[in-house]
């Protein structure tokens, strides 16, 4: 494959930092790379300069002929008065396909200006304009922020299917895993890469590190004894032991190597629950004709772990506000323990002051924080849990990333010792790493929680149930994780659109049975057997298609039990369809 673009020994520095040093790799023809790092380590600021609209110190960026780059920003901006006509049209032949873009990615309300759009709204304008131009190279810099889960699971389908370049940073792990096809990791200002998808990336780092573990366990055993033989023969260092004296300098930088491992580390006390949670009765919201909650009633569990999922728009983050009480409710009765204390991570975050030091922001909601084991941390102690060395602690606020920011929020609001965390888009701008310690500490909290989310990984590793906004005002609650509520929803489909296909052949077999003439039927014997066998064989595949239905529906099955029956259900569709058809073909002749 022909590369399309080559950084070769990258560097960049802001100011004394150096945010990474010695980069180099390559992008070629129809590969697709997924770039991990932690926050603050540099991933948009290289994005930014591939697509050129940011400089760097040494290196070089080598790009095919005529190579056409579409940039999808983390978060696009237009102008506020402008709309989708605006920014989108003006090209005879191209109006026709960015039309489809944007239906697809239900963007039907041209006039619109994009002061009054949601982030998601603006996020799938800008997408559709990347998408349009038709790139040989697709640069995403979180592409599925801000993006409800019907518009990710198209993207990745769509991603999947290109045979356009991609480079893309995203925290989402199935996306990274069912698009990407090489990652690369950026770590300690290196570059490792690694050509398969993200499952494989897991499988060969830590061969990396094992490997690395290793060695450095044999390097400091042979480091001892040479460090001995050193120490103990110095008239033997003349120009014969001159070779081993250079191998001794360098077995001692193996010996010395350290992995970093360092990872945010969550370990704060939840503040005792009693067993009134909050409990909603008959609760009614709308916004002039847009129903958020009809008549809406739940008693929510004490250590109840709930996921909300819904399209953009459904009322996930009003639902929030309501509990809450930030947002009042219409009709009905919200009733919350005494007990409960609420921590609230927000889509939009808090309003840190942009000239306030780190540690100052910290420390304006508590010096010290209580920890699970009944001891108790300084607030610098505490933000060296969330890897902030004491040096940058001291750092302004308008010099840390936006991953920084988010991870500073993170820490603000587990300080305080909640016991019902209600968490509304928390996976935004978090890295990797920070996100699988907030799935272990989430697991295991000791309080409630409510996640709004539309990252299906974390949902999936952490929530023991799904409550579905339905946009209607309506919701549903499926007792398991996300991707099983999306295999019983996809199963549910599959079956009302069987039920239409049986209601169109037999209104067919009716209107064939109402015009047919007066002849004889002309089957043979053993034609006429098997047409009355096939209506008793039909109609035991349909009970059993019904009996499997109804187990897929209970939610009180595992995830291997949903799979075998899953494939069960296939095998008994494609049946009744086959017999179906010869049966059709038995009664036309019939009728003749």
């Amino acid at each position: 494959m022909s590369p399309l673009l080559e950084v070769i020994a990258l560097m960049k520095r802001i100011g004394e930092r150096i945010l990474f040093h010695d980069i180099s790799f390559t992008v070629n023809e129809r590969e697709r790379v997924g770039i991990i790092a932690k926050n603050g380590t540099g991933k948009t600021t290289l994005l930014n300069i591939i697509a050129g609209l940011d400089g760097y110190d040494e290196g070089k960026i080598i790009f095919r002929n005529d190579l056409k780059i579409g940039y999808l920003k983390q978060s696009p901006t237009f102008d506020g008065n402008a709309n989708v006509e605006d920014v989108c049209f003006g090209k005879p032949e191209g109006d026709v396909k960015i039309k489809q873009l944007l239906t697809k990615l239900k963007i039907t309300d041209y006039k619109m200006p994009f002061s009054l759009m949601s982030g998601g709204m603006i996020k799938r304008v800008a997408l559709a304009m990347v998408l349009e131009k038709d790139p040989d190279l697709i640069i995403l810099d979180e592409p599925t922020n801000h993006l409800d889960l019907d518009m990710i699971e198209w993207l990745e389908k769509f991603l999947s299917k290109t045979t356009k370049s991609i480079l893309m940073v995203t925290h989402d792990r199935y996306f990274l895993d069912r698009v990407c096809n090489t990652i690369i990791e950026m770590e300690d200002r290196r570059i490792y890469s690694y050509p398969g998808n993200y499952s494989y990336y897991l499988q060969k780092r830590q061969e990396r590190i094992d490997n690395l573990t290793e060695d450095i366990v044999r390097a400091n055993n042979l480091y001892r004894r040479e460090l001995e033989w050193m120490r103990r023969m110095p008239q033997a260092r003349g120009h014969k032991a001159k070779y081993r004296q250079d191998a001794f300098y360098e077995l001692e930088k193996r010996a010395k190597t350290r992995i970093n491992n360092q990872n945010v580390q969550l370990n704060t006390s939840a503040s005792y629950i009693g067993s009134k949670i909050f409990e909603a009765y008959d609760v009614c919201k709308a916004f002039d004709d847009k129903i958020i909650l009809d008549n809406f009633t739940y008693i929510f569990s004490r250590y109840e772990k709930m996921g909300i999922v819904g399209n953009n728009g459904a009322g996930k983050t009003t639902f929030i506000k309501m509990l809450i009480g930030e947002e009042p409710i219409d009709k009905g009765k919200i009733v919350v323990g005494k007990t409960v204390r609420f921590g609230y991570y927000s889509q939009e975050g808090i309003k840190f002051k942009d000239n306030q030091k780190v540690i100052d922001a910290v420390r304006d909601i508590a010096e010290y924080v209580q920890l699970g084991n009944g001891d108790k941390l300084s607030a610098s102690q505490f933000l060296q849990n969330f890897l902030f060395a004491p040096k940058e602690q001291y750092n302004y606020i308008e010099k840390l990333s936006g991953g920084e920011r988010r991870r500073l929020y993170l820490c603000t609001v587990l300080m305080q010792s909640p016991n019902f965390l209600i968490l509304d888009e928390p996976t935004n701008d978090l890295d990797i790493i920070t996100l699988q310690i907030l799935e272990e500490y989430l697991r295991n909290f000791k309080g409630c929680v409510i996640i709004v989310s539309h990252d299906r990984y974390f949902m999936d590793r952490v929530v023991d149930h799904v409550l579905v906004f339905n946009g209607d005002g309506t919701t549903k609650d499926f007792p398991g994780n996300y991707s099983q509520y999306r295999e019983w929803k996809i199963l549910q489909d599959m079956s009302e659109k069987n039920k239409q296909e049986i209601v169109d052949n037999q209104k067919k077999v009716n209107y064939k049975t109402e015009n047919q003439n007066n002849r004889k039927p002309r089957l043979s014997y053993k034609e006429k057997l098997e047409f009355e066998l096939l209506e008793k064989q039909i109609e035991e595949l349909e009970k059993e298609k019904l009996s499997i239905e109804t187990k897929l529906a209970s939610g009180t099955l595992s995830s291997d039990d949903i799979i075998e029956l899953s494939k069960k259900h296939n095998i008994i569709i494609s049946e009744i369809d086959s017999k179906s058809d010869r049966w059709l073909v038995l009664s036309e002749k019939a009728e003749q």
